[in-house]
């Protein structure tokens, strides 16, 4: 606790003066609300608003969570293919790296002609951003294993399988929680662009409904909300891959 006080009070003590000088700024340049509020203006909106806000950020937390799971497992399940089977890697990371060249504001207009304004095609969104950083960092994570603990293995006569479970894959946890910690981030993105797809509720609904009224402090409450909550996915990430690399503990320090 003493070690995350001693390394956390610089970055919160820059977030500080970011806001007190941006409170200053609004007031000393007399800046309209409606294009930028002041922090003290946002603040006052999230708490008047808060009732009506709850329930959005409820969907878009479920909708996160949930595309963040199955991303992951996609992620993590074609890492382990194209790993176990070089040949196929050979032919479908390509295309791999190609299907993020996709934007997904593009591709979200055709996933609602497909698959219509249900849950799905919002699923498929968060999916979709989340699943690439897992299956890219898992692999380059089975690509760096020690060479002298794979011989080793050998040497002793360890099927693929056991040389699979016993050393890659523990030696690939880190660069796995290093994607997981990258689409914990991006899930929320996600999730905001996938509920401009017709959404009922919402983070992405709220600030539609927000600009389209020039509620410039309620989009500013979105915002920061989106920033927490993708702050809070992270620090959860964290603390996970704290407890199941144990070994890996001095990368913390």
């Amino acid at each position: 606790m003493t070690t995350v006080i001693r390394k956390g009070w610089r970055p919160v003590l820059v977030l500080i003066l970011f806001f007190v000088s941006w409170q200053v700024a609004t007031a000393f340049l007399s800046i309209p609300s409606w294009l930028i509020p002041s922090p003290v203006e946002i603040v006052k909106e999230g708490i008047h608003s808060w009732n009506a806000f709850s329930g959005h950020l409820t969907s878009t937390i479920l909708l996160s969570v949930c595309g963040f799971i199955i991303g992951s497992m996609i992620g993590l399940a074609t890492a382990l293919i194209l790993h176990l089977l070089p040949k196929v890697k050979q032919a479908l990371y390509p295309l791999l790296i190609l299907s993020q060249n996709i934007p997904i504001i593009v591709l979200a207009p055709l996933l609602v002609v497909w698959f219509g304004f249900g849950l799905l095609p919002k699923v498929i969104v968060i999916t979709l951003v989340c699943f690439f950083p897992v299956s890219v960092s898992a692999m380059d994570g089975f690509r760096q294993t020690n060479e002298e603990y794979i011989h080793y293995m050998k040497m002793a006569g360890a099927t693929k399988m056991q040389l699979f479970r016993k050393v890659e894959w523990p030696h690939a946890l880190p660069s796995v929680f290093s994607g997981l910690k990258i689409s914990s981030t991006y899930s929320v993105m996600g999730a905001v662009i996938s509920e401009w797809l017709g959404a009922q509720k919402g983070i992405g609904v709220y600030m539609t409904l927000a600009s389209s009224s020039f509620r410039t402090d309620r989009v500013f409450v979105a915002i920061f909300m989106i920033m927490i909550l993708s702050l809070l996915f992270f620090c959860i990430i964290v603390l996970l891959e704290r407890t199941v690399v144990k070994w890996n503990r001095k990368e913390w320090k």
